[in-house]
């Protein structure tokens, strides 16, 4: 009756045949975890600022609100009353806008500069560890072949 063969040998002999730099995957965890905690901040710090955009404008427009609902003497200063809200309101409307593109050009800017740097960092990461891994496998090869002799 043929035997199965057992394949944990065969699986632990190639695993040692390509050691693992466990260094190398601490260094680009922790490259990962900083470029998050970056992103992280960016994002925070747009969110942070847009709020403080929409809570400036919600003020703006509900002090004049309450001028269009004071009582007026003549029907006409109601109709002005309204058309002097309804410019300020496109005024505010258009500096606001304005504000937010602001925060999202910057949110943009430091997003790409923090996506350049981090692939600076796993090039450079990749190429250390390729390199260290060549240089085991290559030790590896030639131990491999002077056993063999």
């Amino acid at each position: 009756m043929p035997r199965t063969q057992d394949y944990t040998k065969v699986v632990q002999d190639f695993m040692g045949a390509f050691p693992v730099d466990f260094a190398a995957v601490q260094d680009a965890f922790r490259t990962q975890a900083t470029f998050g905690e970056k992103l992280t901040r960016v994002a925070l710090e747009a969110a942070d600022k847009s709020t403080e955009i929409s809570n400036k404008w919600t003020r703006e427009t509900l002090a004049r609100v309450g001028e269009i609902a004071r009582v007026k003497e003549d029907p006409a200063d109601y109709t002005k009353a309204w058309t002097d809200f309804a410019s300020a309101q496109a005024e505010l409307a258009a500096e606001n806008m304005a504000a937010f593109a602001e925060v999202a050009k910057k949110a943009q800017m430091e997003t790409v500069e923090l996506m350049l740097a981090a692939g600076k960092d796993i090039s450079e990461d990749a190429t250390a560890a390729v390199k260290k891994a060549t240089a085991g496998v290559t030790g590896a090869a030639k131990k491999a072949a002077a056993s063999s002799k």
